[in-house]
């Protein structure tokens, strides 16, 4: 009955991330039909768990039913014999009862001790495993219907730090969370994943100015970090939540979208350092929108060249009901 409770589990906590819309805070939802086939596939198994586990009970029911029938009829008999060996010698009868009675203790006695000790070991370290495992498999579903999901914000950066990668260095680790700049490549070969740039540089080549949104988010930003000085002459705008962070001007923020490329295993934080007019003050998590030129400039921490935005106009929004971006392919 505990796997039927594991499978129904699973499949009851995918259920309600869809009901909720808080699937979209795991994955992204392109993939959402996986979900949707998950769901489908453990409500499957866990009726087939407990159709077994039911059988298996009905079946156990039947067996001590006629156990008990059984025993029942050997009273019977063992009346009937009883009222038969009345008719023999009592000093015969408790002699060959004594020495058949001490033989067979005897002879069991000793394998009986051996054989339960060998099962005894082998059978508790079985009960710790499965225990265990069913354990693994109880946490993510109780944290998953009972905890509330966290929207991540500044506090995140904060905790984990982030790095930025030399634009041309290749991670060959696809479960890995990024910064700032989207990469898709670990996930083509070089020769493929130049095709895929020069597709999506094609989307953005001939706009007179590019404003990203929460569709082209992702890809946009790739495609101005891959081609920064294609854009130096355009407009840029787009949305994301302030971050302070280390050794930038005093009108300098980084400004974030948090996205999913697949799933949550590759999401990060993603946007670009941008200069304020002189005089601007944010604190972290608020919420811009900023409209300005792409240039390039030296930033110390990460001790290489990085696309800025230098920022002409900008406003104040609100946080928008999905705060989190998708990578479109």
């Amino acid at each position: 009955m505990i796997r039927f409770a594991i499978l129904f589990g699973l499949a009851f906590m995918f259920l309600l991330l869809h009901r909720t819309g808080d699937l979209d805070k795991y994955i992204n939802m392109r993939y959402a039909y996986l979900s949707v086939s998950a769901i489908v596939l453990l409500a499957l198994l866990s009726l087939y768990q407990f159709v077994k586990v039911y059988r298996a009970e009905r079946k156990s029911e039947e067996a001590a039913a006629q156990a008990a029938m059984a025993e029942a009829a050997g009273v019977v008999v063992r009346d009937v014999a009883h009222s038969d060996h009345d008719d023999h010698s009592h000093h015969d009868h408790d002699q060959h009862d004594h020495h058949g009675h001490h033989d067979h203790r005897h002879g069991n006695d000793h394998g009986h001790d051996h054989d339960a000790h060998a099962g005894h070991s082998h059978i508790g370290r079985t009960k710790w495993r499965r225990g265990f495992t069913y354990l693994v498999l109880a946490v993510p579903i109780f944290t998953g219907i009972f905890l509330p999901v966290a929207t991540l914000d500044s506090s995140f950066v904060k905790a984990k730090g982030f790095s930025f990668p030399e634009l041309d260095q290749r991670r060959k680790d696809a479960g890995y969370h990024q910064f700032l700049r989207p990469d898709t490549s670990v996930f083509y070969s070089t020769e493929n994943y130049d095709k895929v740039k020069q597709k999506d540089m094609a989307d953005f080549a001939d706009l007179p100015s590019v404003e990203l949104n929460d569709t082209n988010y992702l890809k946009g930003m790739e495609v101005l970090y891959n081609y920064a000085d294609d854009f130096a002459d355009k407009t840029i705008t787009f949305d994301g939540f302030a971050y302070k962070g280390e050794e930038v001007g005093a009108s300098s923020y980084f400004v974030f979208r948090f996205g999913f490329i697949h799933c949550v295993a590759d999401s990060g934080v993603f946007g670009m350092l941008v200069q304020m007019p002189a005089g601007t003050k944010l604190s972290d998590d608020d919420w811009v929108r900023v409209t300005g030129k792409l240039t390039r400039e030296y930033y110390q921490p990460f001790k290489q060249m990085i696309p800025v935005l230098k920022v002409k106009e900008w406003e104040p929004i609100d946080k928008p009901d999905d705060p989190y971006v998708y990578r479109n392919f």
